[in-house]
C-alpha cells in the first residue's frame, strides 16, 4: 500500500493501527497525509482480518489540524473541494463500518477534534486540549461536526468551541461525552489498544451491526456535503485569505 511516510500503518491481532507521524509539526495534516489516511481506511474496510482501527499519533500532540499552507494552496487551485483528499477522508471516516478507537495526547485542533466524533471509543490524556477554531480562520465546521458536536455536548457549548474558539481539556472532554476516559499521558495508548483488542475479540458482525444501528451514515454524509459547499465558499473569501495570512505571519503552519 502506498502511504505517506508521515502516516504509519501497521496490522496485527485484528487491528489496523494508524499513527500520525509528523511530530515536528504537531501532526498537522497535509494533502499527502489525507491521501494516506484514505488508503488506510480503504484497506481496513476491504480486509476481513481487520476488525478494529486504532488511531494514534507520535509526539506530544495528536493533531494540530490542517496544515494552513495546504489551505492556502487549495484556495489558489482550481480543484473542487469535494474531490479533494481532505473531503475524501471525511467521507471515508463517516462511512466506515468497523469500530474506530482513538488515543489522544496533547492538542487536538480543528479536524483533530472533529474526526473524534466519528470514533467509537476515545481515550485521552488528562491535559489534552480540544479546540475547533474554524471561525477564527473565517471558515466553518466540517466532518459533519455541525451536526455531531451539538448532538454530543449541546448547542451552547458547541457554539462556544466553534465561534468563540474556546478549548476544553481531557477531563472536560469526558464530562461532556467526547471521550471515554482521561488518563495520565503514558497510559493513553495502552488503554486504547487494550480496548481495541477487546473489541477485535468479539463477534465482528455483531459489533459492526451495532455500530450501524447507532450511527446515521447517510445523514452524516449529507451534512458533510452541505458543510463542504459552504467551506469551499469561505475558503475563497477575503476574510479567510486575511486570516490565513495573519496566521502564517504569526507562526509557521503546524507549529
Amino acid at each position: 500500500m502506498n502511504t505517506s511516510t508521515q502516516v504509519r500503518v501497521e496490522t496485527a491481532s485484528g487491528l489496523l493501527a494508524i499513527t500520525l507521524a509528523r511530530p515536528d509539526k504537531k501532526n498537522a495534516l497535509t494533502t499527502q497525509m489525507y491521501r494516506a489516511l484514505v488508503q488506510a481506511f480503504e484497506l481496513a474496510s476491504a480486509d476481513p482480518a481487520v476488525r478494529v482501527v486504532l488511531l494514534d499519533a507520535d509526539g506530544g500532540d495528536f493533531c494540530a489540524g490542517n496544515d494552513i499552507a495546504d489551505f492556502v494552496a487549495m484556495a489558489r487551485s482550481a480543484q473542487a473541494l469535494d474531490s479533494s483528499d481532505v473531503f475524501r477522508f471525511l467521507r471515508a471516516l463517516a462511512a466506515f463500518d468497523k469500530p474506530v478507537v482513538a488515543a489522544v495526547r496533547g492538542r487536538a485542533v480543528g479536524i483533530g477534534t472533529t474526526m473524534l466524533l466519528h470514533c467509537d471509543l476515545v481515550y485521552v490524556a488528562e491535559d489534552a486540549r480540544f479546540s475547533t477554531p474554524f471561525v477564527d480562520l473565517a471558515l466553518v465546521p466540517e466532518a459533519a461536526s455541525s451536526l455531531l458536536l451539538p448532538a454530543r455536548i449541546g448547542h451552547v457549548r458547541a457554539f462556544a468551541l466553534f465561534a468563540l474558539g474556546e478549548s476544553i481539556d481531557g477531563r472536560a472532554a469526558v464530562d461532556c461525552g467526547l471521550a471515554n476516559a482521561a488518563l495520565p499521558a503514558e497510559q493513553v495508548t495502552p488503554r486504547a489498544r487494550a480496548a481495541a483488542l477487546t473489541l477485535a475479540a468479539k463477534p465482528a458482525q455483531a459489533v459492526q451491526a451495532t455500530k450501524k444501528l447507532m450511527r446515521e451514515h447517510a445523514r452524516m454524509l449529507a451534512v458533510i456535503e452541505a458543510e463542504g459547499r459552504v467551506f469551499a465558499d469561505r475558503l475563497l473569501s477575503s476574510e479567510a485569505q486575511s486570516a490565513f495570512q495573519a496566521f502564517m505571519t504569526r507562526r509557521t503552519p503546524g507549529t
